[in-house]
């Protein structure tokens, strides 16, 4: 064993990492690894684990191997190491992503002695060449990161880190060293026994991170209360995790249509683009990033203030993680989850074609989540009990359930009751199993036990399977019941509760969430416009007097401006900022930036003045289709093609195609049709009628076919060179 007494840790933790103190475990973690012990680390996300690793790799001689799955966890620790140090050298990583001058340059640095930690990826280990290369390099112990790993029944197996053992042999042995942030008590196990680590050190810190806020919503209109939570904390940094690739592009273009700064990240992007995206969310170009549920971000960012499921993960581990992304800084911290029965259906189906042994697993793990989504015991308290850990307070204080409680009622009979069926059967079966023979109710799995012939078979028929599934949980963080590690799930009846059994006393129980069920069709509808409500008349008022002032001081008709669609409209959405003012009916960017200043300056001070709630507030716009026809009309203009032909393509009358071209130009963008209209008329009867709209009060063609004279002019003409003045004047 070498002696960690000859190094003044605190002194190199000052040098090295700028701190003056160690948290919780830290401390006893680098002594046992610099007195060459084996070390296996159970701390949370956001608890310092990786600094457990690097200062011991800094003060022992030779390289440290870090195993890591991440790719952009190890750049991102790379880059970390190579801010403490005036030698970029002194951090390195070994993956699929460097080339063959990269990878001899890292080669160069580690046999020259520079490169105190090397990242690697498990398949870059198992690579022959690169067992053939460290069997050559001073190693001072391998660390593994994230080694919940190793195990089936961790949140995120992967098969080569089951190799991980086999291959440091044959590389050489040095101190091992096992870390992870999530691992129930059978996953520990699993882990210790595969990297033959059963006589480590365990240092395990506790799972609470009593900054974060948790709550489970139902998975009702969910996109919409997502971007009506995003909008209420803009600015803030915040993570959305979602089941499928394209739900993630989705909710990230609807996030941005919304005015929210968002970001999709998932394993189908280019690496490149991914990685961008990433490097924007760290360096605070972006707000949100959308990512898949499968693909772990491996991101350390301290002040992500929201953590939130779109989908419900497949496991309460991946949940633990993913929220433990919030708030590693202490500050705050929501974790914000969605839950629809539907979504754990989903998750099932996706387990079909796998082996049997993964698909129990699999389901072991959801029975788990939906556990704790269903529960109204403290998020918290469930939380902890399912790493192993007790939370002795009624009340977290931090958490909806604790925030919000549920009704209670007394469960004594329900406990006995649930007691007698789990000692009937000998102590072998799971929770859903115990529901059902509870419950009464019949299934394939209780024809083939023949318990639906049992004498306590359906003592509990007056309440369903789903009711004695709570009971059976609020028993089990009651510790008189435990599942079984080597075989997971099944209910044993701990010491704690064979006393309760001998003299059962008072037992209150929560009532359960009983969730609604998800919308098909959970697409936000389209911002309201001109007709969803009654507008405003006062401040309707308002803006035709400021509409007027500024007709005149511009010597134009006030329609140029603004047409009283569009007023109405803004007397009913109370647009506030240029994005939302772009949103209303007849108004584009260009008539916004000429005009609309004096107008959101006014409606915003209404809106204060008045105490108004907004619909803006309440309503989240869908990502629409930008309408091709008018792409297509305003890029045929442009190359003067005659409007005959425009129709003719696609299959429009001329009156269609005006009234398109009057949307295009009331919204503020600029055409010049001069083209078609010197074509069809001649000079002196455009000049008429353009003289006619810069002195008319109204923009009404049919009021200037009277004035002009309707056997002097068509309506087609009127038209046409309406929309020249007000495109040359109005934009």
């Amino acid at each position: 064993m070498r002696d960690d007494k000859k190094y003044p840790i605190k002194e190199y933790l000052q040098k090295y990492f700028g701190f003056n103190r160690f948290i919780g475990e830290q401390e006893g973690v680098i002594r046992n690894v610099l007195r060459g012990g084996d070390t296996f680390v159970l701390m949370p996300t956001g608890g310092g684990k990786s600094l457990c690793y690097q200062l011991p790799a800094l003060l022992l001689e030779g390289t440290a191997i870090i195993i890591s799955p991440l790719i952009a966890l190890m750049k991102n620790q790379v880059d970390s190491m190579r801010g403490f140090s005036n030698e970029d050298g002194v951090a390195h990583f070994l993956n699929s992503s460097l080339n063959k001058n990269q990878i001899a340059k890292v080669k160069e640095d580690i046999l020259s002695g520079l490169t105190k930690l090397l990242y690697v990826a498990p398949e870059s280990l198992t690579k022959e060449e690169n067992i053939e290369f460290l069997k050559r390099v001073k190693i001072s112990f391998y660390a593994v990161d994230e080694a919940h790993c190793i195990s089936e029944w961790g949140h995120d197996f992967r098969p080569e880190y089951r190799r991980i053992r086999p291959i440091m042999e044959e590389i050489g042995r040095a101190p091992l060293m096992a870390l992870t942030a999530t691992a129930t008590p059978k996953v520990q196990h699993d882990i210790q026994k595969n990297l033959a680590m059963l006589d480590a050190m365990v240092f395990k810190t506790s799972f609470n991170r009593p900054n974060l806020y948790y709550e489970v919503r139902p998975k009702v209109s969910a996109a919409r209360e997502i971007i009506k939570f995003v909008r209420a904390n803009m600015g803030k940094s915040g993570i959305i995790y979602c089941l499928s690739r394209k739900k993630v592009e989705e909710l990230a273009q609807l996030l941005v249509v919304n005015g929210v700064k968002a970001l999709p990240y998932h394993a189908g992007m280019e690496s490149s683009m991914r990685s961008g995206n990433q490097d924007k969310f760290l360096m605070e170009e972006a707000d949100v990033i959308v990512a898949t549920i499968a693909f772990g971000m491996g991101i350390d960012k301290p002040d992500v203030r929201y953590v939130i499921h779109y989908d419900i993960p497949k496991s309460l581990e991946g949940y633990y993680q993913e929220t433990g992304r919030a708030g590693r800084d202490g500050g705050e911290g929501r974790c914000i989850a969605f839950y629809s029965y539907k979504d754990i259906q989903k998750l099932e189906k996706f387990m079909q074609g796998k082996p049997v042994a993964e698909q129990e697993i699999g389901k072991q793990l959801l029975v788990e989540t939906v556990s704790y989504t269903e529960s109204s015991v403290c998020r918290r308290k469930m939380l902890l009990h399912y790493f192993g850990e007790d939370y002795f307070h009624q009340n977290c204080e931090n958490c909806d359930n604790c925030l919000h409680p549920r009704p209670q009622f007394e469960g004594k009979e329900f406990v006995i009751k649930a007691f007698k069926v789990i000692t009937t059967v000998r102590e072998k079966f799971k929770a859903d199993h115990v529901s059902n023979i509870l419950s009464g109710t019949v299934n394939a799995a209780i024809r083939s036990y023949k318990h639906h012939k049992l004498p306590i078979f359906a003592i509990g028929e007056d309440k369903d399977s789903k009711f004695w599934g709570a009971v059976i949980r609020q028993m089990m963080v009651a510790h008189f019941l435990e599942k079984d590690i080597e075989n997971y799930g099944l209910l044993k009846i701990t010491p704690q509760g064979q006393k309760y059994l001998k003299n059962p006393t008072s037992f209150m129980i929560t009532q359960d969430h009983q969730f609604e069920e998800e919308d098909e069709d959970d697409t936000p509808p389209v911002q309201a416009g001109i007709g969803t409500g009654a507008a405003d008349a006062e401040l309707f008022a308002l803006l035709k007097d400021l509409r007027k002032k500024i007709a005149k001081q511009k010597d134009i008709p006030s329609f140029v401006i603004f047409q009283d669609t569009s007023l109405e409209d803004m007397a009913i959405q109370y647009p506030i900022t240029m994005e939302e003012l772009q949103q209303i009916v007849g108004v584009g960017a260009g008539k916004a930036k000429r005009y609309g200043k004096e107008f959101i300056t006014l409606i915003k001070a209404y809106v204060e003045e008045k105490e108004i709630e907004r619909p803006q507030d309440m309503i989240v716009k869908s990502v629409v289709n930008k309408s091709g026809l008018k792409v297509y009309i305003i890029q045929a203009i442009d190359r003067k093609v005659a409007f005959e032909d425009i129709c003719e393509a696609k299959q429009l009358e001329v009156e269609e195609l005006l009234t398109e071209i009057e949307a295009i130009v009331n919204s503020g963008t600029k055409i010049n049709i001069d083209y078609y209209i010197n074509q069809i008329m001649d000079r002196e009867h455009q000049e008429i009628i353009y003289e006619y709209f810069s002195t008319a009060q109204t923009e009404s063609v049919q009021k200037a076919l009277e004035i002009l004279g309707e056997d002097e002019f068509t309506e087609i003409d009127v038209r046409l060179v309406r929309l020249k003045y007000l495109s040359e004047m109005g934009n």
